[in-house]
Parts: structure tokens; sequence; C-alpha cells
């Protein structure tokens, strides 16, 4: 073989090899911004489904609590009157009749106290709450540091100019994390 051949056949190998690494490498760095990328929507998705489980759970938490305390409230109303009817009784009949009508509403508060527990629940919605809020929290917070990872991907130069290459610049675009709402600063109110 001749020199001039050899001389091609290297030029030739070495241009395959740094074609070859080149592609190896633009599509590696595709890959891996299309990960980060599915990162950040898994992370998004996340936030959106711990705000469904609030807008799923507090509103029947607080119609149990408002119910529960409703019925406490009969209850409680039905023993003060039946009492202060034995405080003003004026006559042995008025006295007699408040006396039924306590034992009636004390037979009913003791029977209705095993589900007598108004302040329980109200420590167990304010539990749920609390709970809720900091799953909301960790969520966003999560997808802030998911959005901080795939930005500061796309962002480097030569990766930037590989997805330019390999893909469109625009289907990396730089993401903005979690942003409160305006307002949002306020605690919101638990009306009963």
């Amino acid at each position: 073989m001749s020199k001039g051949l050899i001389t091609t056949l290297v030029v030739i190998g070495i241009i395959i090899v740094f074609v070859g690494g080149f592609f190896m490498w633009g599509t590696g760095v595709y890959d891996s911004a299309v990960k980060e990328q599915e990162n950040v929507n898994e992370s998004f998705g996340n936030v959106q489904a711990t705000y469904q489980r609030r807008a799923d759970l507090i509103p029947s938490l607080v119609a149990t609590v408002k119910g529960a305390a409703e019925n406490e409230k009969g209850i409680l109303t039905q023993v003060t009157q039946a009492r202060a009817g034995i405080v003003n009784a004026k006559t042995p009949e008025e006295l007699d009749r408040a006396g039924k009508q306590i034992n009636t509403a004390i037979n009913l508060a003791f029977e209705a106290y095993p589900q007598i527990r108004s302040t329980e629940n109200f420590q167990e919605l304010q539990s749920q709450l609390e709970g809720t809020e900091n799953r909301i929290n960790v969520a966003r917070q999560r997808y802030n540091e998911t959005i901080k990872t795939y930005n500061s991907y796309v962002r480097g130069y030569f990766k930037r100019m590989a997805l330019n290459w390999f893909g469109s610049g625009e289907e990396f675009a730089v993401r903005k994390g979690f942003e409160a709402a305006a307002g949002s600063e306020k605690a919101p109110e638990v009306k009963f």
C-alpha cells in the first residue's frame, strides 16, 4: 500500500471517529435533556396531585367536624334547657316535669357519649390541614429543585449548542419554578 492511501484511510478513520463521537455526545446530551424535562413534568404532576388531595380531603373533613359539632350542640342544648327548667321550677309539677326532661337529656347524652368527640374531630381536622399544607410545600420545593437541575442542564453552553443541533432549541426552553399567587402570603380562613 502506498503512503498516500494509508494517510487517506487514517484521515477518514479519524473523521469517522470524530463524527461518531460528536454524534454520540450530542444524542447523549439530548437524551439527558429529555430525561430532565420528564423529571420536571413528573414533579409538577406531583404538585397537582397534592392540590387535588387537598381539594378532595378538606371539604369532607370540615363537613364531618361540622356534623359532629351540630350533634353535640343539640345534646348540650337539651341538657342545659332541662337544667334551667329545674332551677326555674316554681311548683312541684314543674319540678317533676323538669326532672323528667333532665333525665331524658342526660340519658341521651350518656347514650351519645361515645360519639361526643368534637374536640378530637377539630384536632384531627387541624392535623390534616397542617399535614396537607406540609405535603404541598414539600411538593413545591421538589418541583423547584427539579426546575433548577433542568435549567442548569439545558443552559450549559455546549449542551445548548448540542440541543440546537440535535433538536429544536425551543423544545428545551428554560422553565420557571413555582411562584406563589398574589395575596397567598395571607393565611386562608377556615370557617365553620
